[in-house]
């Protein structure tokens, strides 16, 4: 079993709490971490305050530099980070791999973007008082910046913050999910070896909430970056003060299908869709609206592809789903799935479950106030209803109290642009299912799912303060 220490100032730390980090499928200890001391947090910002300093002293190809780097040495360790994704998080071997060649391109466009940060030219003479002066803008770095991770892409969610917080010259205080820390840890070393400076990247294990909290009320923190739930999103904008916040807070994904859709695609993509990592995906394929004509169609094919997925281990190369990332989670999905089954929805498949890992699970008939279609599932489950016109199944999408990412299958463009303008969410996709995500366009969410928007070009804005500056010639 692994021993891996925090990072703060650039070396490793231990404190007196030793924490075991185990693989979620059957319980083998994997690692052993360190549950972080006050004395601890306040080196790590310390740390990252004096850092801040010395990256905002970087020319932006210096920075660009780290990262481009960073990306490549990812690369190389790829086998090694995805087996340790796998292990910790319960992810399948195969999708810990693109979890890292994801990250490897979150880094790489971090790095770009380093190269484009830049103000503008402000037209003083476009007002009277104006005339006879000039000035500018320029993008400042925050300072420090608090990064809380979730555990479902232990990775590449945390490279989603910290290469943007890097490339635009801030210093970062990285509080990892409690049950995925080690690739973190990774992550700060491989990054520290490709030249960035010491304190530059802290990285502070153990509880959550009193880690969270700490942060959130530090005042030389100027910035939360959290990926999570809703609960603790809205708990951090409570405490947060004057501090800029950035919230991606999941999502109760809905799929349209039209009766012209192209089934064979549509399905293709549906199932992994809903029941990649067991479903623990922000944008997991959650409600599926599919029009009365193709239904019985949809469900009876949709059904048996979800049957055919191969449960087992994470790290075995043929696994298509294990486990969730704890037995309560588990259980907690098959109480959803048995209340909505008492409200009258219909198993078409799954839900039988094995210490952490549920077999994936068909709903038919799902009543739209059951948490199954109203909360965030996460979880391989799938409940699919049919409606009788798109704005029928537009209202059905919007019922809810999230809007991250939808999608709709048609061949009607007419059709699909209607939905996308009617639909709430901060992104919608035509013919493609709403797990779908590359990792330089904006994603964020409105309502529920969030405040802000990640990509690295998008987080940099969020992570930078424009300065004026204004000269009389």
């Amino acid at each position: 079993m692994r021993e891996c220490p925090m990072w703060i100032g650039g070396r490793e730390a231990r404190s007196e709490a030793p924490i075991t980090v185990a693989v979620p499928y059957d319980g083998e200890p994997f690692a052993t971490v360190f549950a972080a001391s006050t004395a601890h947090l306040e080196q790590a910002v310390a740390a990252a305050r004096a850092a801040a300093r010395a990256m905002r002293g970087l020319s932006l190809d210096e920075r660009s530099a780290i990262l481009r780097r960073a990306s490549a040495a990812l690369l190389a360790d790829k086998e090694e980070f995805a087996r340790t994704i796998s292990s910790e998080s319960g992810k399948p071997i195969r999708e810990a791999r693109v979890e890292v060649e994801r990250a490897a391109s979150t880094l790489l466009f971090s790095s770009e973007e380093a190269h484009r940060l830049a103000g503008e030219v402000v037209p003083m003479e476009a007002s009277a008082a104006g005339r006879g002066r000039m000035a500018m803008t320029l993008r400042e770095p925050l300072g420090v910046i608090a990064a809380i991770t979730p555990f479902n892409f232990p990775l590449n969610l945390s490279v989603h913050k910290i290469g943007p917080a890097l490339a635009a010259g801030n210093a970062v205080v990285h509080k990892p999910a409690s049950a995925t820390p080690v690739c973190a840890i990774m992550l700060a070393r491989l990054l520290s070896g490709c030249g960035l400076p010491d304190g530059a990247l802290n990285v502070v294990t153990g509880s959550g909430a009193a880690i969270g909290d700490f942060l959130v009320e530090h005042p030389a923190v100027r910035m939360i970056t959290f990926t999570g739930s809703a609960e603790v999103g809205l708990h951090i904008r409570a405490r947060a003060g004057l501090k800029r916040v950035t919230l991606e807070l999941g999502n109760n994904s809905a799929l349209i299908v039209e009766d012209d859709a192209d089934l064979d695609d549509c399905i293709e993509r549906a199932v992994p869709g809903a029941f990649a990592h067991s479903g623990q995906v922000c944008i997991s394929v959650q409600r599926i609206f599919v029009h009365q004509r193709v239904f019985g169609e949809f469900v009876v094919r949709f059904t048996a592809a979800a049957r055919a997925l191969k449960i087992g281990h994470p790290l075995a190369e043929d696994t298509a789903v294990s486990s969730l990332i704890t037995e309560a989670e588990a259980c907690r999905v098959q109480q959803w799935l048995s209340e909505a089954q008492a409200a009258g929805a219909s198993l078409q498949c799954g839900g039988a479950r094995s210490r952490s890992t549920v077999a994936p699970a068909v709903l038919t008939g799902v009543p739209e106030d059951s948490r199954v279609f109203q909360q965030e599932a996460f979880g391989p489950l799938a409940g699919i209803n049919s409606y009788s016109t798109l704005d029928e199944a537009i209202a059905s999408v919007n019922h809810s109290d999230y809007g991250l990412q939808a999608g709709i299958f048609t061949r009607d463009l007419s059709k699909a642009f209607h939905a996308a303008r009617e639909v709430e969410v901060g992104g919608f996709l035509i013919n493609d299912v709403p797990q779908f995500r590359v990792d330089q366009m904006p994603y964020g969410g409105v309502k529920l799912s969030g405040a802000g928007r990640e990509g690295p070009r998008y987080a940099i804005e969020e992570m930078t303060e424009p300065k004026l500056i204004s000269w009389r010639a």
